[in-house]
């Protein structure tokens, strides 16, 4: 699992590098040319998002013990991620000054004051949007949490079911050994009693003889 982590993180830097030098280049263009290339690192954009959805997918897999390095990893990755998404953001409403001058002349100062209004509303934006994402993390977590807490329940429970099984059966047990026992003991005194009635018949048997071999004489 973490080669392919490994993988995509090579991928995530090639793409990201790319992306960086044509937000560098979009101010300076206009007309179609920017308009391609504005079309064209969104697309990469998106690319690098279902990477990043990818290495989540990933990080879910690795073992308990080694998650903790990978999704350190994961979170800045997602970070220079939104630093990508804020730079271009900027870079579609930003122009050098030669094709500001350009396409403006005498109204640049009232264009820049409409791009620091623009940038503020995409602050705010962005804003709203990690907040969600943070919302959307945490409910993905408490669910994991959630799911481990019940595979545990499930796992105690059955534990409790078969210990049970195994006291009725060790009741079952018991109460036949003790029918054992009881029978034993029934026969021990009935074998008592029998030796003791012959013990007396015995005894009386000899006074018997004992008596009249006296008086026959």
């Amino acid at each position: 699992m973490s080669s392919d982590f490994e993988t995509y993180e090579q991928d995530f830097g090639t793409i990201t590098a790319e992306i960086t030098n044509k937000i560098g280049r979009i101010p300076k263009l206009s007309g179609e040319e920017k308009t391609q290339l504005v079309l064209n690192v969104d697309k990469q954009l998106e690319e690098v998002r279902e990477l990043l959805e990818q290495m989540d997918l990933e990080v879910r897999e690795i073992p308990i013990q080694s998650r903790a390095m990978y999704n350190s990893r994961l979170k800045s990755y997602k970070q220079e991620m939104e630093k990508l998404e804020k730079d271009f953001k900027r870079s579609r409403i930003a122009y050098s000054d030669e094709v500001r001058n350009e396409l403006l002349g005498d109204d640049a100062s009232s264009s820049e004051s409409q791009r620091a209004h623009l940038l503020d509303n995409t602050e705010k934006l962005e804003r709203s949007s990690r907040r969600l994402e943070a919302g959307y993390q945490i409910a993905v977590e408490t669910e994991q949490v959630g799911q481990e807490i019940l595979a545990n329940l499930n796992s105690d429970r059955e534990k409790i079911q078969r210990a049970r099984e195994r006291l009725r059966e060790t009741d079952a047990n018991l109460g036949k050994s003790s029918r054992i026992l009881t029978g034993m003991l029934r026969r021990i005194i009935q074998n008592r009693v029998l030796v003791f009635i012959l013990g007396a018949i015995i005894l009386l048997t000899i006074i018997l003889a004992i008596y009249f071999n006296l008086r026959g004489h």
